[in-house]
This record gives C-alpha cells, structure tokens and sequence, in this order.
C-alpha cells in the first residue's frame, strides 16, 4: 500500500472512530486510534501515515511527533471535505 491510499484508509478510520462535528470534520484522539485493533491491522506505522496526512493538510494536530502514552489525548481533526454541491457551476436564467 502506498502513502495515498494509507492516508486514505486513515480518513476512513477516523470517520469510523471520530464524533462528527457541526462544521464536517471528524475529531478522535491518537489513543483511540493507537489502540484500536483494526487500525493496528491496517498501518504498519500509523505515526508515519498521520504525518503524511498533515503534511497534504487533511488533517491536524498539535505537535510534529505522536507517542503512545504520552500522547493518547492529543485530538486529532479531519478536515471537511469540500460539499460537492459546492464545485456545481451556478446557471443564471
């Protein structure tokens, strides 16, 4: 698997974990990833596929570096992704 398709596999797995939020985004804390059996399943490095994903801006979270334990709280936000009505010209009679 490449680093795309893990990071969207991710998105995936945070919107399975994640409580959606009022503006679109999904909100789960690393802990809840880090110890979820599926997620351990799928990312040979988890750390690794997250920082890809915020590197493309998909999702965020405070600090470069996630550690197990020390960092389980650490909320980490998907990004909204664009409404598809939104990329739908607007035809005026």
């Amino acid at each position: 698997m490449n680093v795309e398709e893990e990071v969207e596999r991710l998105k995936e797995e945070i919107k399975r974990l994640g409580k959606p939020q009022d503006d679109g985004s999904y909100k789960v804390t690393f802990g809840v990833l880090f110890n979820d059996d599926r997620c351990a399943n799928i990312f040979e490095a988890l750390v690794g596929t997250l920082r890809a994903a915020k590197k493309r801006k998909i999702l965020t979270y405070d600090g470069e570096l996630l550690l197990q334990g020390v960092h389980d709280n650490v909320e980490i936000v998907l990004k909204p992704t664009p409404a598809a009505t939104s990329a739908e010209p607007i035809f005026k009679s």
